[in-house]
């Protein structure tokens, strides 16, 4: 199963705490909600829960467009500022484009921002552009392999023959993750960049598995034991 729509909206809280249900419960029986009407269907005003004491486990939702089995696909997908290279340039994609996915949502949920944005400096556009993108992918890892390329059937709107970016709009200069990355300092800094760099590879090939991440010093580094 590929989710390929992995993002901060779809990630929820399982609840924990029921006591938050049971008073929910109590309150609107004894103090029902307003409604209203409209073509005889009711209309209910929200209420809201309280907090909850404690959290329940981190839930993946919405899998409106889970796609099944090993078969690769060249089709769009993933949010925008999500997307893996192998996606935008058509390529054959597979498993590994939700391993892009969560590598560049975790970056956003960690330093409060995203990664990549997308956004084409030129102002007749101002909105998300694959070549946007694209471009500040290179500007943060270099240019992409071309074998990747070859194998992207939308390579050639963007690269030329022999690798070069061609398309009408600036690389970023001077940028890295070391850079980017603000949070963190010294060894701490060095093994969250080494995890994010399991995950943004060119080639969907050469990115860790869920079983490697799972397994990866940084990570094991915030687990909580029983």
């Amino acid at each position: 199963m590929r989710v390929v729509d992995i993002k901060a909206d779809n990630i929820l809280h399982a609840i924990a705490d029921k006591g938050i249900l049971e008073s929910f419960v109590k309150d609107e029986m004894e103090s029902p909600s307003p409604r209203k009407y409209v073509n005889n269907t009711p209309i209910y005003m929200s209420r809201r829960f309280g907090l909850p004491r404690e959290f329940g486990r981190i839930v993946l939702s919405d899998f409106g467009e889970v796609v099944n089995g090993d078969v690769k696909r060249n089709h769009n997908a993933q949010p925008d500022v999500y997307r893996s290279p192998e996606v935008m340039l058509k390529a054959a994609w597979s498993y590994p484009i939700d391993v892009w996915n969560v590598g560049a949502m975790i970056w956003d949920v960690f330093e409060g921002g995203h990664l990549f944005h997308g956004l084409d400096p030129n102002p007749e556009k101002g909105y998300y552009t694959t070549r946007a993108h694209l471009a500040e992918i290179i500007g943060l890892l270099g240019p992409p392999p071309l074998d990747l390329l070859r194998r992207g059937t939308r390579s050639g709107g963007f690269f030329s023959e022999d690798g070069q970016w061609i398309a009408d709009c600036p690389i970023p200069q001077g940028n890295s993750l070391e850079k980017a990355e603000l949070v963190l300092a010294g060894r701490n800094k060095e093994m969250f960049l080494n995890f994010i760099k399991g995950m943004l590879t060119w080639r969907p090939e050469d990115r860790k598995t869920p079983k490697q991440l799972l397994d990866d010093p940084w990570l094991k580094s915030w687990e909580i034991s029983d």
